[in-house]
Order: C-alpha cells, then structure tokens, then sequence
C-alpha cells in the first residue's frame, strides 16, 4: 500500500497549528471512558513537550489562539482538514465544541494572508464533522461515522473532495470515539489498531494489530519517524523492528479526555 497522503508543497517546511490547553481541560467531554481527575499543570507541562517533539525536527508552529471557555479546544484537529491546498473546516458534533471552530478560521486566514495558499470549505449543518473521524491514507479519506460524524458530513465531504481526486469512504465507528481514537496509519500507509478498540470488518486493505490500546495512535514527522504516546512501549518496539524512527511523548491528561497526538495538531505538510 502506498504512503500516507501529503500535503506538503516541495521546499516548504512543514507546519503545525496548536492550541495551548484551557485551565478548565478537566470539564472536557468523555464519551467512552469513566471521567478521572485531570491535573491542568502537568497537562500544559505535556502539551509543551508535544510541541518540542515536532519543533526538534524542523516543523514550524503556529499557535491558534486560547479557547479558556472550551475545555476541549487543545484537541485542535477536530477543527480543520486539510486535503493537499483545501482546508476543510469542520462542525464538531459535540454543541459545546462549535465555538472552537472560529478561531482556527481566523488563523488560516492570516496564514493565507501570509502566503499559505489554502482553499477553505466548510462543513455545515446538519453535517456534523469532527476532524478526528478523517484517516488519510494515499488519496483516499476513512470517515468514521458515528457518535461525533454523521452521514450528511460523508456527503459534503464527498462533494468537495472527489472533485480533486480523493476518494471518500465513510465506516462507523462504535467502540472509540472517533475512527483515529482507534486506527491511524504508519507512513507506508499500513492503517494500524489495536485489535478490541477496531470495528470489524476493518475497511482498510492493510492492516496491523498492536499490543497495546495507546499505541494505536501515531504522526507521521516525516524522514521514517514517527511521533506516539509514550505509554505503549511494547508498540514502540514493535514499531522500531519495522525500520521506524520513534518518537514518544507523555500525553496521559489527554488521554483521560480521549486524546491522542493526532488530535493534538493540525499538519500542514
């Protein structure tokens, strides 16, 4: 299977946006998981070293600005899409979450006005679209539909995106969150899972079971390395006997809110 689609322009230096996380981080939505104590402190401690991550291998970052009334606006991804030059912003299915869409608008907005060179789309309702739903693999976009995504956002996701030769598949999701709560892909393209999280039958042509239910999420950062959560060593390794270049970061207060490091980001590569 081939690689894991870019978007990156050749000679541009790769880009992330990010959002520092609220004071009230603790008030977050939780879906799937029994809501635990969040400590706010050593979440912006690892949001810090998230960041570091990608600026030691030469990403630059731009920071969307703070979103303190919404207590999940760090997860930035569910905000915004990018397919190759379209910027897709999105309409999160959480109400409390629409409010954050704004601000990651204003910020391409600027960026354009810098030189970015983006189209943007929107998502609109009754579309519902949370950014963490969308897996890119080669030219074709996994949609999860489930709790956050609906069929409607399939469909105009469809509409914007076939036109520019991207394929859209929509599969429901169950048993996470959202489709990259439980599958995202190495960058050969290889969709990977952890096995009791993922929705059968699996819609991807290869797929890898890992051993560990935070393992399932990683960022491509380009050069054979990877970026992942630190608490799944055993897929680390796992990763590491197929050639990859692993990076591991602690993000556990995020992943108390069902976070991960794709939805951490927005990649503008």
């Amino acid at each position: 299977m081939g690689a894991m689609a870019s978007d990156r322009a050749p000679g541009l230096r790769p880009r992330i946006l990010v959002r520092r996380p609220s004071p009230g981080l603790a008030a977050g939505e939780v879906t799937h998981l029994e809501r635990s104590p969040i400590d706010p402190a050593l979440a912006l401690e690892q949001w810090h070293g998230y960041v570091e991550a990608f600026r030691v291998r030469g990403w630059s970052v731009t920071e969307i600005e703070p979103a303190d009334d919404h207590p999940d606006g760090v997860f930035v991804e569910d905000t915004v899409v990018v397919f190759d030059d379209l910027a897709v912003l999105t309409s999160p299915g959480a109400a409390s979450r629409r409010g954050e869409v704004d601000s990651t608008a204003r910020t391409l907005a600027t960026l354009n006005g810098q030189g970015l060179g983006l189209d943007i789309a929107q998502i609109t309702p009754p579309g519902t679209l949370d950014g963490g739903d969308v897996l890119k693999i080669d030219r074709t976009a996994y949609v999860g539909v489930g709790s956050r995504t609906n069929a409607e956002a399939v469909r105009q996701l469809t509409d914007h995106l076939e036109p520019r030769g991207w394929r859209v598949v929509g599969t429901p999701v169950t048993t996470v969150l959202h489709l990259k709560s439980g599958a995202t892909a190495l960058p050969d393209g290889t969709a990977i899972g952890w096995q009791p999280l993922s929705d059968a039958p699996s819609p991807f042509p290869t797929f890898l079971s890992v051993p560990e239910d935070h393992g399932t999420a990683v960022v491509d950062l380009g050069g054979g390395a990877i970026l992942m959560s630190a608490d799944a060593p055993r897929t680390a390794e796992l990763f590491r006997t197929l050639g990859l270049d692993v990076v591991t970061v602690p993000i556990s207060e995020f992943e108390l809110l069902e976070g991960c490091v794709t939805c951490l980001s927005v990649r503008l590569r």
